[in-house]
């Protein structure tokens, strides 16, 4: 049972309703229990939607199998069972288990750096941040810094308000 229920549609205000279409159109996204939570607050779901310009920047860094993974592996490290059943979803519909990953040595790097993030509230070691900054430029550290910290972020919210898991995830749900 979510600690604050999902605003209903009748109860939302007409800028919220705004920002949703906006939101609906720009990113081809349907509003979900977390994202009716925060129409709430218009400052709130606006700040949270900044996610999904910023995950487009790592989509670039990254590209499209590993993306998901990234935050996936930030999400697990966060407990947060909203979110990890979304990468889950993306994960298994593009083919892969997510408890079966066959991964490269720099493809784990990336994923140790998501999780390490999560786990060290960002005072990660050497050992982990090293590797990456031998990879990517200072740029793209940036970019996957900011959005490991926007996920973080996510996951926070979605536990504290113990955001119900949308029902078109609960075929994805881990067992």
């Amino acid at each position: 049972m979510p600690r604050i229920n999902p605003l209903p549609p009748e109860q939302t205000a007409s800028s919220v309703k705004i920002s949703y279409q906006h939101h609906k159109d720009q990113f081809n996204a349907r509003i979900t229990n977390m994202k009716a939570t925060l129409g709430h607050s218009l400052t709130a779901f606006n700040a949270y939607m900044e996610w999904y310009p910023l995950y487009e920047e790592v989509k670039s860094i990254l590209g499209s199998r590993l993306s998901p993974l990234f935050a996936w592996s930030i999400s697990e490290a966060s407990d947060c069972p909203l979110c990890s059943t979304y990468f889950r979803k993306i994960i298994i519909e593009s083919g892969e288990s997510p408890e079966a990953l066959e991964l490269t040595g720099e493809e784990q790097q990336v994923l140790d750096f998501g999780a390490a993030i999560t786990l060290k509230q960002g005072k990660i070691s050497d050992e982990i941040y090293r590797p990456m900054h031998e990879r990517f430029s200072d740029k793209e550290i940036v970019v996957l810094t900011a959005f490991a910290g926007i996920m973080i972020a996510t996951n926070i919210f979605n536990n504290v308000i113990q955001t119900e898991i949308d029902e078109y995830l609960h075929p994805f749900m881990e067992k």
